[in-house]
């Protein structure tokens, strides 16, 4: 049975899947292998990036598993080298290369890398990108509020996306605000992370209440709270159990008690610092 996720419209007219396949820190075999379980499950997004080094696995991954190319929602990212309007191109024909693919449904700048001071020329390279044809969709990763207005109003062009380390503990109420005033779709990476999250009491109680993993409780959280998430695994068992969430919602009480696990944005990475 392959169990397809809904999917959420983004701001340019694509249509985002609201559950993928993370492929960090996956090698280009490893990744191959979960890419091609992931898309024969029925998994429709997947979620690379130039520094995860393993593009040409996820190509072969969507090679192996014979499922169309127009089907699979191909998401990747690029790195601080790029920060220009030429260098963005260069990245999106480099990744092309890599995954051996003609285009890519969505590509994002990774970090914004502040101190380097040229994402906003990387912006302004994905919108050309963009109105080429050459993307479906463009977007930021580890974008705070503050990088995310300056593009907006230097280049009156609005992030289809942008993807934060967000779980349980990190729940970025900030952040998320501020994408759902400008209609930012928020993704989440390392959603399930640290595994301590799914040790927590009423995460592990709600599980039981409704004969779930742990994980799967989280996932639907993340869910229903109307964000995309991409957990990684290389396990085929877990890549299918990460799809079953669809089919069960949490009360709002529920939600509201995960939500309370959040530590005020301990551990959350300092994108005016650390980037790539």
């Amino acid at each position: 049975m392959t169990v397809t996720a809904p999917t959420i419209g983004l701001l340019h007219g694509a249509h985002i899947p609201t559950l993928g396949l993370g492929t960090s820190p996956m090698n280009d075999t490893d990744t191959a292998a979960a890419v091609r379980s992931a898309l024969e499950i029925g998994y429709r997004l997947i979620d690379t990036a130039e520094n995860y080094h393993n593009e040409s696995g996820v190509g072969q991954g969507l090679r192996d598993s014979g499922v169309s190319r127009d089907e699979v929602f191909v998401t990747t990212k690029f790195n601080k080298a790029w920060h220009s309007i030429d260098g963005a191109r260069q990245a999106w024909r480099n990744s092309c290369e890599r995954l051996g693919v003609d285009s890519i449904d969505l590509l994002l700048i990774h970090w914004p890398n502040p101190g380097q001071d040229q994402y906003v020329e990387a912006w302004k390279g994905l919108a050309k990108l963009l109105e080429d044809g050459s993307v479906r969709a463009i977007g930021t990763s580890n974008f705070k509020p503050a990088h995310l207005n300056r593009i907006i109003d230097e280049t009156g062009v609005v992030p289809d996306l942008n993807q934060i380390n967000l779980n349980p503990y990190k729940t970025r109420a900030d952040a998320v605000a501020y994408h759902a005033e400008h209609r930012i779709v928020t993704e989440c990476w390392s959603p399930l992370s640290p595994r301590e999250i799914l040790a927590e009491s009423v995460i592990t109680g709600l599980a039981e209440r409704y004969q779930r993993t742990p994980a799967q409780i989280v996932l639907r959280w993340q869910t229903q709270l109307g964000y995309v998430t991409v957990p990684k695994s290389a396990s085929p068992q877990r890549i299918r159990e990460n799809t079953s969430i669809f089919d069960f919602d949490l009360t709002l009480d529920e939600l509201a008690s995960i939500s309370a696990l959040d530590q005020g944005g301990v551990g959350v990475p300092d994108s005016d610092v650390v980037g790539h």
